[in-house]
């Protein structure tokens, strides 16, 4: 249950571009940070990404972010992913509860220390494996063929998973 988390939380604090309600694939995690638009994800072009968001996110500048900083940073693109949100308003509502409780869980897991904040050396490991774990041919660019690759390997994974526990 813990690598599930631990996997989960990587890809998603990747900041995946789709709605937050939504699936968080290798496309999304792609779409996120491919500043030239081009279908592929440079690890400069990640980096950048990433960095941007650091800086974002750390309100105070003071190089940590705190819990009530990233909550706060994913609520202002999660609103923003709701407002086309189609399923009524009740839905929207579980929806955003939902994904903001799934944002604590995460900040929980990417603060290592366990010490209130997300230093850069924690953010910068989650983003490590989250790159990592997407560029199946390890060479440094995410391709379309290595979100494939990587669906497929998960899928397996999950399959293997799901038939040993029964």
């Amino acid at each position: 249950m813990t690598l599930r988390i631990i996997l989960a939380a990587s890809l998603i604090a990747a900041g995946a571009a789709t709605p937050a309600f939504a699936q968080h694939g290798g496309n999304a995690f792609v779409a996120a940070y491919d500043a030239d638009k081009n279908g592929t994800l440079t690890r400069a072009e990640y980096d950048a990404g990433r960095d941007a968001r650091f800086r974002a996110t750390d309100a105070n500048g003071d190089g940590a972010i705190t819990e009530e900083e990233y909550v706060g940073e994913y609520s202002a693109r999660l609103e923003v992913e709701l407002a086309s949100f189609d399923r009524g308003e009740e839905k929207k509502a579980e929806a955003r509860q939902r994904q903001i409780r799934q944002t604590r869980v995460r900040f929980g897991v990417i603060d290592t220390n366990k010490d209130g904040k997300i230093d850069r050396a924690e953010y910068d490991a989650i983003a490590e494996r989250s790159f990592a774990e997407q560029d199946a041919d390890k060479d440094g660019t995410i391709t379309p063929a290595d979100v494939a690759a990587t669906t497929a390997r998960r899928t397996a994974q999950r399959e293997q998973r799901e038939k040993s526990e029964h």
